[in-house]
């Protein structure tokens, strides 16, 4: 899939009056196009999307359901209602996707609508302009986005086939974003993470991420990151035979001295020293069993 992401900055630096004007708020915009690369997952977001066909062909699967769309079609999909989208063969599909924040589409009961938008000049020509703008982003930019969201959404409401909450969300975003990567970290942390993907995942700038993740957890995504492998570690060097190196590998360290200098910070010893100790523990307490 061949993409291109815009993210938007942060209501309170995305321009005067911006978060006060509308509670609902544009998080981003990127454009796909499909590519042999492309791979199909369900999945779901922490906002709202917005999807706009904008060439070709495809499907969008969600809740186990297949929609078929093409061009000038539009599917909303409310956020944590997992999906995914698939190219059609001979006609590779390109659209435009929106995440907002704060938008909940209430038509129908599945979290999700699908609009035929054949008519909706006008909205065509915001999504057109929304591309312009992310593309080559100048001072701005965020303001402009923000009111192309808000016409397209008043040109939406107009329709008697489509209907929106604007209910301000019980959480921040930035709490629930900063949970879902803590969230991933604990399932992958024996993984090749970067601060850019976990970043990516939740669609958030990563010197943000590291800012709120901080704030929130009172450490930064990579910290946490470090802390939960060695977490794991303490469990291989006392219960298993592996070597530091195989221990390194497993827990995803770049090398056997990056695990050994993260273990010493952070136990106040070498992984040998507390293999080395743990051992003669068990082997105590066994002894002591016996008698």
């Amino acid at each position: 899939m061949s993409t291109h992401q815009y993210i938007l900055a942060e209501a309170d630096r995305a321009g005067p009056n911006s978060a006060e004007r509308s509670r609902l708020r544009l998080r981003y915009v990127s454009y796909a196009h499909y590519s042999q690369e492309w791979t199909s997952q369900l999945h779901s977001h922490t906002c709202a999307e917005l999807f706009f066909i904008t060439g070709g062909r495809g499907d969008f699967l969600i809740r186990e359901e297949r929609f078929p769309v093409a061009v000038n079609d539009m599917m909303a999909v409310n956020a944590g209602v997992l999906h995914t989208e698939t190219s059609q063969n001979g006609s590779p599909m390109e659209y435009v996707v929106l995440g907002v924040e704060g938008l909940e589409t209430i038509t129908g009961t599945g979290g999700y609508a699908l609009l035929h938008l054949f008519a909706e000049d006008a909205i065509a020509g915001c999504v057109r302009t929304l591309i312009q703008e992310s593309r080559e982003p100048r001072e701005g930019c965020d303001e402009i986005c923000q009111r192309l969201l808000e016409v397209i959404l008043l040109r939406l409401k107009r329709r008697d086939d489509f209907a929106v909450s604007d209910a301000a969300p019980a959480a921040t975003g930035s709490s629930r974003e900063c949970a879902q990567v803590r969230r991933y970290i604990d399932n992958h942390f024996k993984e090749n993470l970067t601060l850019d993907q976990l970043a990516g995942m939740v669609h958030i700038n990563k010197y943000y991420l590291s800012h709120t993740f901080r704030r929130e957890f009172n450490t930064s995504p990579i910290s946490y990151l470090i802390s939960r492998r060695i977490q794991e570690s303490r469990f291989l060097l006392g219960e298993t035979d592996h070597s530091l190196s195989q221990i390194a590998q497993i827990l995803g360290f770049s090398s056997l001295s990056y695990f050994s200098q993260s273990f010493r910070r952070q136990e106040g010893m070498s992984p040998m020293e507390y293999r080395r100790r743990r051992r003669s523990g068990k082997a105590s307490e066994e002894k002591g069993n016996v008698l």
